[in-house]
């Protein structure tokens, strides 16, 4: 596969949370955390879920370069989670974005960053036969703090047959 990802906090927290992250191993050979990233989770304790689920995952690599957020990023106004994301995207052509972020998602397709979301991850997994049904997934990954209105799950596994 030969893939690379990078990841904002909030997808690698939900899918820590519901222990499913070797589902990102399905898209991408190595994640990065970007630092501003890896520091908002180690701030949650090293004891927090995400933080150990990184430290066990050798495919999982923080990047603890500093991050120069270029000015077309910038202007967006995001979170330096967002920014940082598309920033290492940016300069690493090919490294798709992980971001639940409305906002980080339409910056990323103004800047053709490949994107995809918590729920396409699942969706995808789906329809490649990683997992038999999305629905439970995400149904989990919604304890988990993932937050989609049922109109747009309705809809998602619709397009996956269920």
């Amino acid at each position: 596969m030969n893939k690379s990802a990078v990841i904002n906090a909030s997808p690698l927290i939900i899918m820590s949370r519901g222990g499913f992250t070797d589902l990102l191993r399905c898209f991408a050979d190595e994640i990065t955390v970007p630092r501003p990233v890896a520091d908002e989770i180690s701030a949650r304790g090293s004891d927090d879920i995400t933080l150990r689920t990184v430290r066990e995952k050798s495919w999982i690599h923080l990047d603890r370069t500093r991050v120069v957020i270029p000015e077309i990023i910038a202007a967006w106004g995001l979170g330096i989670g967002e920014s940082s994301v598309l920033a290492y995207a940016l300069a690493h052509p090919g490294a798709e974005a992980i971001i639940d972020d409305l906002q980080g998602r339409k910056c990323a397709s103004n800047l053709n960053i490949p994107v995809r979301g918590t729920l396409g991850i699942v969706l995808s997994a789906k329809k490649r036969g990683v997992i038999p049904q999305a629905r439970p997934v995400i149904e989990k990954l919604l304890m988990s703090g993932l937050y989609l209105s049922r109109y747009v799950i309705d809809t998602a596994l619709k397009k996956v047959g269920e």
